[in-house]
């Protein structure tokens, strides 16, 4: 009895995890956040949809797009920028997408500055009035990559640099 609790302990927590990936998924980008909460991008393995999710351990707070269709990869866009040459050239590898949703614009970024060797990766939120607010990912427990999304049918846009 003692090791079928000890074995139901363990279980649980990956549980809980599990609602951020369904059987039948991938994850594209993932990471957790200062305030111990994780964002998950995720796409169907025949590529039927990508979401966007965001949430407790315990509970996924939003899914975006709320439908799982082909439709969705139109709702997100996806940018990069990549240079070479380290630090002597400012190397650096840029990664953005972007989607609405309730009048409120979400950016996903993963970003890479050879000069000062930093990465970062967050969630910036830009409510109607243009009130930005900052979610901080802990880019140790990043996994998978944006990159990804160049052989999708996400919108691709041209940053212009």
């Amino acid at each position: 009895m003692k090791k079928l609790f000890i074995i139901l302990y363990l279980l649980i927590p990956l549980t809980f995890w599990a609602q951020y990936l369904l059987p039948n998924e991938e994850v594209i980008y993932s990471f957790e956040t200062k305030n111990s909460k994780k964002m998950s991008l995720v796409k169907d393995k025949t590529n039927k949809y990508i979401q966007y999710r965001f949430g407790t351990k315990t509970k996924v707070e939003m899914e975006f797009p709320a439908k799982k269709t082909k439709e969705s990869w139109k709702q997100f866009t996806y940018n990069s920028y990549h240079r070479g040459g380290g630090k002597q050239n400012a190397g650096m590898d840029l990664n953005y997408l972007f989607f609405k949703n309730n009048n409120y614009k979400y950016l996903i970024f993963k970003t890479y500055h050879a000069e000062d060797e930093s990465f970062s990766t967050g969630i910036t939120i830009t409510d109607i009035k243009g009130k930005e607010t900052e979610i901080t990912g802990l880019y140790k427990t990043h996994k998978g990559c944006m990159c990804y999304l160049d052989d999708t049918e996400v919108k691709k846009e041209d940053f212009g640099l």
